[in-house]
């Protein structure tokens, strides 16, 4: 569930902070009082994590002081200014200056509501924009994205490590849903442009023309530069490469030429060619392939990836379980055989459409996996891979998930953990060693 955005509300009148705080906390909000600007400024800081509301008239620093210099320390932090009546002039310096809105006095606390949401929204907006800049800019934390253990991910990680600090261009190739935009940004973001520009463009998604304005030019006045100017110095990422005509492959050979070596600006091309008779090598011109792919990585798909299903449908059940505001589903041991058997056509994004379908029908108290796997098939069972699995994979990929739901439940308590799951300590921490899973994780 979202977190209740905080409100900084201040004014030197006791009785109007009490009261304004009062009827904010009413409409869920989170508030905060303070008797001063100078006590607010204390505690308000870049990337606070809600908006202030504020009187304009106050002894020491006053409204349009404290509003300058709130935009001194985060720009785009909302903020509301309450005027006494009359004062029309200084609400509109207000607005200049880059106030949110501005209320009257005496005004009416259902448009206090109203502002007041509206205001959290475009703050909660902002916070996200730059948690995700932040994430798309940590290569450590876009790798741990890439959750799982199994020896695909784990090739795959170092694959990404090894070919990021690498210059040349890249290919990514691999079935649909299984993070191949992902890989990209995780590329950018280890190697030496990290603080560079990535652009991706999403080839299949323009006719001819509008891709050629796109990438080359010439810009119109209301569209945006080329993404090939724009990605220069850094990563210029496209999407369904198999998808441009022999003219644009020929544009785009004469461009990576052009750039010389080292190249100026590096370019990952995403294919997501499905069809069997056809490779991305079939469908580029020679030349074109052979100055894209010098460097490859393959996303491994799901269904190879052994236990990581099952961690992965526990973590995805967890978060949508904690969104909907409801228990994860319980996993039996004939479900977590047919998760682990399901062929998974549309990978980890199929497997996330079940996990939240899985959440949903808990909540409701019907439905289970295997019917969720069912209509995810034109059998009239669930669907089974027929890429054989030892006993020993199913065993251990149970054993795993069955400790880890089990530390989960009970906050990492190995004593509760030990006495639920009728294990000595010893075997338990030999088990937790064998699976990489770690109490500090649950505390």
């Amino acid at each position: 569930m979202s977190k209740a955005m905080k409100i900084a509300i201040v004014d030197d009148e006791k009785d109007m902070r009490q009261s304004i705080s009062q009827w904010l906390a009413l409409s869920g909000f989170e508030t905060e009082a303070y008797a001063s600007a100078e006590e607010a400024l204390r505690v308000v800081g870049a990337d606070f994590p809600g908006i202030v509301v504020s009187d304009v008239k106050m002894p020491g620093m006053d409204g349009m002081q404290f509003l300058k210099k709130l935009r001194g320390v985060d720009s785009a932090l909302p903020v509301i200014m309450i005027t006494g009546h009359g004062d029309v002039p200084m609400a509109v310096e207000a607005m200049r200056v880059g106030a949110f809105d501005f209320l009257e006095k005496p005004f009416n606390p259902d448009r206090m509501t109203e502002l007041a949401k509206k205001a959290c929204n475009a703050r909660r907006l902002t916070l996200d924009n730059r948690a995700l800049r932040k994430e798309l800019s940590d290569g450590s934390a876009l790798i741990k994205k890439l959750m799982g253990q199994s020896a695909p991910m784990e090739r795959l990680k170092e694959d990404i490590l090894d070919l990021g600090q690498a210059d040349g261009h890249v290919l990514i190739e691999g079935e649909t849903g299984t993070g191949k935009t992902l890989v990209a940004h995780a590329l950018h973001a280890v190697g030496a442009r990290a603080t560079k520009k990535f652009v991706l463009v999403a080839c299949a998604a323009f006719d001819e023309a509008t891709l050629t304005r796109r990438l080359f030019g010439p810009a119109g006045e209301e569209e945006p530069i080329p993404a090939i100017e724009e990605a220069r110095g850094g990563t210029l990422v496209l999407e369904d490469i198999e998808s441009l005509s022999q003219t644009l492959q020929a544009r785009l050979l004469t461009a990576i030429n052009d750039q010389g070596t080292p190249a100026e600006t590096r370019i990952v091309a995403i294919c997501n060619l499905q069809e069997q008779d056809k490779t991305c090598e079939s469908v580029l011109r020679p030349d074109l392939y052979y100055r894209i792919s010098a460097l490859r990585i393959v996303v491994p798909p799901l269904r190879q990836r052994g236990e990581d299903i099952l961690t992965l449908f526990t973590r995805l059940s967890d978060q949508f379980a904690e969104e909907y505001g409801c228990d994860a589903p319980e996993v039996s041991a004939q479900e977590a055989a047919q998760l682990l058997q399901a062929p998974w056509p549309g990978n980890v994004r199929q497997l996330i459409n079940v996990a939240e379908r899985a959440v949903l029908q808990n909540r409701r108290g019907t439905g289970s996996i295997a019917s969720l796997l069912m209509a995810d098939s034109d059998d009239s069972r669930p669907a089974m891979t027929t890429e054989g699995k030892p006993l020993k994979e199913f065993v251990e990929a149970f054993e795993r998930m069955l400790i880890d739901n089990t530390m989960r439940r009970h906050k990492g308590s190995i004593t509760a953990v030990m006495e639920e799951l009728c294990l000595p300590r010893r075997t338990l921490n030999e088990k937790m060693a064998k699976y990489t899973l770690s109490r500090s994780d649950y505390l």
